[in-house]
């Protein structure tokens, strides 16, 4: 995305000027600055990470990633390697010179781009003077008790060194791009225009500070986004240090971009600056050879997901397998933010309609938002051990059978089936059956939460009445922990985990992209999004009837909550009234979409924007 063009020096009023023509790509030198490089936080890892490919193919040598130095990421993520560069690695040496460490490998990632990585702890006795020297710079002073602000200034200082004493190598105009992501890298970008760098720089704001703290706070944010006393707000929530640092990023920036058409509004009234280009956050969409493959792997790992339910809710394992869809939310534990309030109060009513209507169809629905934790909930981890018992019995008893069957057949008999099995066959299996009985619920989480009294899904679950009783058809698992495949009780990773679902539910308050749709589309997953979601926006203005495609998305800007929410059940409501053909008809379509979100779709278009 060539939003980078050459700086001229002569300036006005002290800041550099664009000059109208581009300069080819290997003539510059392009720098993504974040505090999420080879470090996952949040959703900014994930745009960083898919697009690595696709930048590093067109910047070749000349693409750096800059980010923090954490030794447990870099053991497993980063092959250490010598700069290409000889500006880069005597810039680096410099550093190094004087106590600074730092570090330069390629990320083992698609595209294996280079990263430059900074130790912030073996700089922090810089701490108290590079606070004074943004002090002088900015006027914004950090509080001593606010450490990821205190990070944040020790990166954007090291980063602003290092852009330094590159620039002091070239004779010419040295032809550097820095992209810095979200206010902790900023830091680095007001530092590098204060002290008149040459160097053309890139602000992307994500998500707006203050934004999403409104939203949490359950304001009617969108439809009085110019009644708000910005100042006032901030300081009330104790981040008036931190939406500065955002604010003066957005204003020194010779660019200044955000990931969709909503967030840009919300900036301009936020930050003050409406964006100079919006850059829709893509995924690096791996096409399959067969159309059909997606289909496989959702069957393949549905049937994993089914294996789970059977040991979860064992001893009330009284609905059909065949007739249960999956249902999920994922992502930040923000409750009214991710729409976790409105889908649980939906499900409520949707949980109504299907025993109303007396339906087959039961619905297991998964919250993955991870939370404070004290390890697994020891009846979930039982359950699974009950399960893996009761198989290791039927395969027991199955072998036996088996050669009594075959030595049957091989004499010309038909064996008379009653008396096939002995005494002892029936006896193992009347105690395995004994072994499935409950006395309790099956668990609405698989973990023992550490503040089980606050927390707001459980005591959302609690006034709803969601307890996983025989009678309800819709059925709750909150699992308060990241997805891995190494998981004694779920092991799938996320993308298995969707895969193998058939319904992802995002009715996201504030979400200025939304990587989860879209993660599910280019799966061939159906989901629900909303209009306040740039993802949710993105597809209204691209496609003429997203529901037809398996994206369902909910008004949540001009109807009631209570309106928004009967929109939802009324969706989920007529997804369980879908035939297992229409639902495979639906991935299909949705799957088709999946083009639209790729980075190298993206990028063109970004590129006929700038």
């Amino acid at each position: 995305m060539p939003l980078a063009r050459s700086l001229s020096m002569t300036s006005l009023n002290g800041l550099p000027q664009w000059e109208d023509e581009d300069l080819p790509v290997e003539d510059l030198l392009l720098f993504e600055v974040s505090w999420e490089v080879t470090n996952k936080v949040g959703g900014i890892y994930t745009v960083i990470q898919t697009k690595a490919k696709i930048t590093a193919d067109e910047w070749g040598e000349n693409y750096f990633l800059v980010g923090p130095y954490f030794e447990h990421n870099v053991k497993t993520q980063v092959e250490a390697c010598e700069p290409p560069n000889p500006a880069v690695k005597k810039a680096m040496d410099t550093m190094k010179s004087q106590g600074c460490q730092v570090f330069f490998g390629r990320w083992l990632i698609e595209g294996s781009p280079y990263v430059l990585l900074f130790d912030i702890g073996s700089a922090a006795w810089n701490l108290d003077k590079w606070k004074g020297e943004f002090w002088d710079v900015s006027n914004i002073g950090i509080p001593f008790h606010d450490r990821e602000a205190n990070d944040a200034v020790i990166f954007g200082s090291l980063t602003a060194w290092f852009l330094k004493e590159l620039s002091c190598q070239f004779d010419d105009k040295p032809n550097i791009v820095a992209h810095f992501h979200e206010w902790q890298a900023g830091v680095g970008l007001i530092l590098s225009r204060s002290q008149k760098l040459p160097v053309a720089t890139i602000f992307t704001t994500h998500a707006t500070l203050l934004g999403r703290y409104l939203c949490a706070a359950n304001i009617d944010f969108y439809n009085n986004l110019d009644q708000f006393d910005i100042d006032k707000e901030a300081g009330e929530r104790q981040i008036y240090h931190r939406y500065c640092m955002e604010r003066a990023s957005v204003h020194c920036a010779h660019v200044f971009t955000t990931v969709s058409q909503i967030t840009a509004i919300e900036a301009e009234h936020m930050l003050k600056r409406n964006p100079d280009v919006v850059t829709p956050n893509g995924l690096n969409i791996k096409k399959f050879s067969a159309m059909h493959e997606f289909q496989n792997l959702h069957s393949m790992y549905k049937a994993r997901i089914q294996e789970f339910i059977r040991g979860h809710f064992y001893g009330h394992l009284d609905f059909s397998l065949e007739n249960t869809l999956f249902f999920f939310i994922a992502g930040r534990y923000e409750f009214s933010n991710k729409g976790a309030d409105m889908f649980l109060e939906a499900l409520s009513r949707l949980n109504f309609l299907l025993r109303v209507h007396k339906t087959n169809v039961t619905v297991v629905v998964f919250f993955i938002m991870p939370a404070k934790t004290n390890n697994f909930n020891v009846e979930t981890l039982k359950g699974q051990a009950v399960r893996k018992q009761l198989w290791d019995t039927a395969q027991s008893v199955k072998e036996k059978f088996g050669k009594k069957l075959y030595n049957a057949l091989l004499k010309g008999e038909i064996p008379d089936l009653n008396k096939i099995l002995d005494r002892d066959d029936i006896t193992i299996m009347k105690r395995a059956i004994f072994s499935t009985q409950r006395h309790c619920l099956p668990p609405v989480t698989t973990h023992n939460m550490i503040d089980d009294g606050n927390d707001p899904i459980l005591n959302t679950i609690r006034r709803i009445g969601l307890f996983n009783n025989r009678t309800d058809r819709v059925k709750v698992i909150l699992h308060p922990e990241f997805l891995s495949s190494t998981s004694p009780l779920l092991p799938l990773d996320y993308e298995e985990f969707v895969r193998g679902c058939h319904l992802g539910v995002f009715p996201s308050y504030y979400e200025p992209w939304g990587y989860t749709p879209a993660e599910c589309t280019v799966m061939g997953i159906p989901s629900v999004t909303t209009n306040l979601s740039g993802f949710g926006c993105f597809m209204q203005e691209h496609v003429a009837d997203p529901a037809a495609y398996g994206i369902y998305i909910v008004d949540r800007r001009f109807r009631s909550p209570d309106e928004s929410c009967n929109q939802l059940t009324q969706f989920l409501y007529g997804f369980c009234q879908q035939s297992r053909r229409q639902r495979i008809i639906q991935r299909n379509r949705t799957e088709r979409l999946s083009d639209l979100l790729d980075w190298r779709y993206l990028g063109r278009v970004c590129e006929i924007m700038s």
